[in-house]
């Protein structure tokens, strides 16, 4: 075990491995679990070196402005703000996507609505695919990346999201594959003329009750955009109002896939069944085992 050897406070100096050491201790002491490794992740973006120059060149001397950007940096993330509005990205579907706190952080378990629009679109057909809530837009991108000849379009109700989103796409140059439009749900598409003509509306809705805010960890619930995570008293609430405002818009057979939040099945089942015009498809749980996704079908010519 590495001994722990405060940095230099006086001389304002440091070699990289009693940095990475005191930025461990630092981070432990907060409760960070991963505290190690995202020591590690902090010193490499400060210093903008490959990890295993990190791992090899320990005695290297940190000139004291790079000290001083390691140690704001491990004292926001000893703060409990996530690593990844503070390295500033967040990987989702194999890319790197830029995250700020004007947007959630893209979560792996969000992946499956992509793998599930791709399964329903064909790679070779024109197809017309809506992104709800689309916050840093990683959902739309990885859509228009993988589906190229679909014309996909991304809402939200947050401008500064929206910018995110934008930045996202044109970071992998498919700006002129996505429309971006600010509104509340579908509401944003009033105007457009696409009644009955989209194939498929794919949304990460806020899901979380606003009983459970209080509880969830000080990462999410002190940093993360709370409009982007609360639904309402229930958590499905934007699922209920997606559901009643997709009908609209849906060609016969198309499909509307949300995620949703741990024991949420049961109650979004009722309430589809609830509306004539769709029908309950499929339940998709993630790697956890917990449910993840719903798929529900519009029916009728």
């Amino acid at each position: 075990m590495d001994v722990v050897v405060p940095i230099p406070q006086s001389a304002g100096q440091a070699t990289l491995g009693e940095t990475i050491v005191e930025a461990r201790r630092l981070l432990e002491q907060a409760g960070i679990e991963s505290a190690e490794q995202e020591a590690l992740w902090i010193v490499e973006h400060v210093l903008r070196l490959p990890a295993h120059y990190v791992v090899t060149d320990r005695e290297r001397l940190l000139s004291p402005a790079e000290l001083m950007a390691a140690k704001e940096l491990v004292k926001r993330r000893a703060g409990r703000e996530p690593l990844q509005y503070i390295l500033g990205t967040q990987e989702f579907c194999g890319l790197e996507f830029h995250v700020n706190q004007a947007v959630l952080i893209p979560r792996p378990e969000t992946e499956l609505l992509v793998e599930y629009v791709a399964q329903r679109i064909p790679a070779e057909r024109q197809a017309i695919i809506v992104d709800v809530c689309t916050g840093s837009g990683c959902i739309a991108v990885a859509i228009a990346r993988q589906r190229p000849r679909a014309r996909v379009i991304a809402t939200d109700l947050s401008n500064p999201s929206l910018a995110v989103a934008r930045q996202n796409a044109a970071r992998y140059e498919i700006c002129e594959h996505i429309t971006w439009l600010e509104g509340d749900l579908l509401g944003a598409l009033a105007g457009q003329e696409l009644e009955g003509q989209v194939d498929v509306i794919v949304s990460n809705p806020p899901y979380i009750a606003e009983v459970n805010w209080a509880t969830l960890q000080p990462e999410v619930r002190l940093f993360e955009p709370r409009g982007a995570l609360v639904a309402g008293p229930q958590g499905t609430e934007l699922h209920e109002r997606l559901l009643q405002e997709a009908g609209r818009y849906l060609s016969p057979g198309g499909a509307l896939i949300m995620e949703i939040g741990a024991g949420q099945a049961r109650t979004m089942r009722r309430i589809v069944e609830q509306i004539p015009c769709y029908r309950f498809h499929r339940l998709v749980c993630d790697e956890a085992g917990l449910e993840r996704v719903v798929i529900v079908e519009r029916v009728g010519t």
